[in-house]
């Protein structure tokens, strides 16, 4: 079994299309972060395991999937029906096959998927990664997967939109393996929290700055949601 931990705010109207989507073999963590849509009850109608996280926040949620997870190999991936499930053992595959520790979706945008302004907070963020921790990737994508008792080692602080950052900072830090892998990004369901305006965008990429800037100078995150 593989844990897939997907974080969830208001996402009703997309989680039936991806819960119904995922591979044999995998288990949905849905981790409702404060929905008032019903998210919770549609993803337990779906199969899933429905984790309640109060603590608002992006990587709130993501750890609290973590600490329910209890497969040896976890998966993230955003709930919005941007991602198809069905790509998830292109990410898990090489870390079950013991040749990466850390997988990460490059995303291949299709029409309207991808907002430019998202696109291109996205491309900074990679570009600094790669000059500062030496990580040859392209793209901080929300679907990834690695081994989830090495990810709890890493003690990751951030509890906001950091959070994807300093994963793979720390385990850059920490030795890991890093590959990515070309997914499918297709256009979501509903409006994003992020990347739908420029607001959200920039807030977004204000949290990966300082995660950045503190990784830097040695120090752990610890923004608050």
């Amino acid at each position: 079994m593989i844990d897939v931990v997907l974080p969830c705010l208001d996402e009703a109207e997309a989680l039936p299309w991806v819960l119904q989507r995922m591979p044999a073999g995998y288990r949905p963590i849905v981790v409702d972060n404060g929905s008032t849509d019903g998210s919770d009850r549609v993803a337990a109608e779906h199969g899933a395991l429905v984790v309640r996280e109060p603590l608002r926040g992006f990587g709130a949620a993501c750890h609290a999937g973590l600490l329910a997870a209890s497969a040896e190999i976890v998966c993230f991936m955003d709930a919005d029906a941007s991602l198809d499930p069905r790509q998830l053992p292109l990410v898990t595959g090489p870390v079950a096959a013991g040749t990466s520790d850390l997988v990460l979706g490059r995303r291949v945008a299709e029409a309207g998927a991808w907002p430019a302004h998202a696109r291109l907070g996205n491309a900074v963020l990679a570009r600094g990664l790669r000059r500062r921790a030496g990580v040859p990737v392209h793209d901080l994508g929300p679907m990834r997967a690695c081994r989830r008792m090495a990810l709890l080692d890493l003690e990751l602080a951030d509890r906001r939109f950091g959070y994807p950052l300093e994963m793979v900072l720390r385990a850059a830090a920490a030795g890991w393996r890093v590959a990515e892998v070309a997914v499918r990004y297709l256009p979501r369901a509903g409006r994003s929290k992020v990347t739908g305006t420029v607001r959200g965008t920039l807030r977004a990429v204000a949290d990966m700055r300082a995660v950045m800037a503190a990784h830097a100078h040695g120090q752990r995150t610890t923004i608050p949601a």
